[in-house]
């Protein structure tokens, strides 16, 4: 019987493009950044759902640190946080490693959330875009 041994692990797909916007840049959309200063939790929980998952995952970083800290342990990076910036850029295919995003989410998790949602706010926009432009395409050729 053979066995075949995995040496290093796939990749999967490549980052090949880089973030629309810059992790300090909250004035492209002062609304957004407004609403995650002033209710962070509810700003995750949309944000989330734009991205297409449920809208209570981000719940669970309120309450698993929480929890972790009332038997004693520290928990420094969130990890449904995490979890969605390693998501946005392997959906989006954006350069980065995994060692950045536990930083940026460690060090300004506000900020991380924020550029997270500019980057779905982007997406969406161009792909209302071409969805317009297929239309007026289709119509033309009727």
């Amino acid at each position: 019987i053979m066995a075949t041994v995995v040496v290093q692990q796939p990749l999967g797909k490549a980052g090949t493009e880089a973030w629309n916007s810059g992790i300090c840049d909250c004035c492209e959309d002062v609304s957004s950044s407004c609403y995650a200063f002033w209710c962070f939790p509810c700003f995750t929980c949309t944000t989330t759902g734009e991205f297409g998952e449920s809208t209570c995952l981000p719940l669970l970083d309120i309450l698993g640190p929480a929890l972790m800290a009332a038997f004693g342990i520290g928990v420094c990076v969130r990890p449904v946080g995490l979890a969605m910036r390693v998501a946005v850029r392997y959906k989006y295919q954006i350069g980065g490693s995994l060692c950045e995003d536990i930083m940026v989410t460690c060090c300004c998790i506000w900020c991380s959330w924020c550029q997270m949602s500019r980057e779905i706010k982007a997406r969406k926009k161009v792909i209302k875009i071409i969805l317009i432009l297929l239309c007026v395409g289709h119509y033309r050729l009727i």
